[in-house]
């Protein structure tokens, strides 16, 4: 007779991520919930931008315990979402960071001519051309030509001091980070952090480009990191708790 073999039981699958709207107090977000097979507790994120939820529940939870921690949560959520902006104010009279310092939005009341900004006697003015209703795609494309004049200067000024080749540099409007460096030596940034502080700026800059030697976040990267950049606690801190409600500026 032949040995009988233990077969292991199947592992039971876990139910695919539901997709709901959850109602706080009249807005409309997204909201994802997993089932996860580790999870202990239920964790309720909000994403980068607030501009969705995600939530994290054990396995088998019942629906009435995510429904009954969702009700609970309700003013948690009003409260956080709060500090979030859904147009950033991106209309004539509205107002708009560049470089940490606010400005004011004003339409030129010309359909053609240059995005720049002005100095007026009630502070800097950012003058936009063209239809109002591109207003806000109009001041994006200021702040991504803008955010590149600095961080290509910037790059190139620590690449030079690390003696590290960059071999290109992008900007994009990424959720997840502020910036990124392949292996390749090829650079990406968040156009969107042209609205922090010049110093924030330039630890990002930093950041990167001690990836260039560093392609990790071990204890080295951030001696050099610092090293480039001697603000960059501040500059971290500030991101920590601003950064966010530079994501939630919709800009369409």
């Amino acid at each position: 007779m032949f040995p009988l073999l233990k077969t292991r039981p199947k592992a039971r699958k876990l139910a695919p991520p539901e997709t709901r709207t959850l109602d706080v107090a009249g807005r409309l977000m997204p909201l994802t919930i997993k089932h996860h097979e580790q999870a202990t507790r239920i964790t309720l994120r909000i994403e980068p931008g607030g501009r969705a939820l995600k939530m994290t529940v054990p396995k088998g939870l019942a629906p009435r315990e995510v429904n009954a921690f969702l009700d609970r949560h309700q003013g948690w959520l009003l409260t956080k979402l709060a500090k979030f902006s859904t147009d950033g104010g991106l209309r004539d009279g509205g107002r708009i960071l560049l470089r940490g310092v606010s400005h004011r939005i004003e339409h030129s009341g010309s359909l053609r001519g240059l995005t720049e900004v002005v100095l007026a006697e009630n502070g800097p003015v950012l003058r936009v051309s063209g239809m109002p209703e591109h207003m806000g795609r109009r001041v994006a494309a200021f702040l991504k030509k803008e955010a590149r004049t600095d961080l290509e200067k910037l790059a190139a000024m620590h690449a030079a001091t690390i003696r590290a080749p960059i071999r290109s540099i992008s900007m994009k409007d990424t959720r997840s980070r502020w910036g990124s460096c392949s292996s390749e030596g090829n650079l990406s940034f968040s156009w969107r952090i042209v609205m922090a502080p010049p110093a924030v700026i330039d630890y990002l800059a930093a950041h990167e480009v001690a990836h260039l030697k560093e392609m990790n976040h071990g204890p080295r990267f951030w001696a050099l990191c610092r090293k480039l950049c001697p603000g960059m606690e501040e500059a971290k801190a500030w991101l920590k708790r601003h950064g966010s409600q530079l994501h939630a500026i919709d800009f369409n």
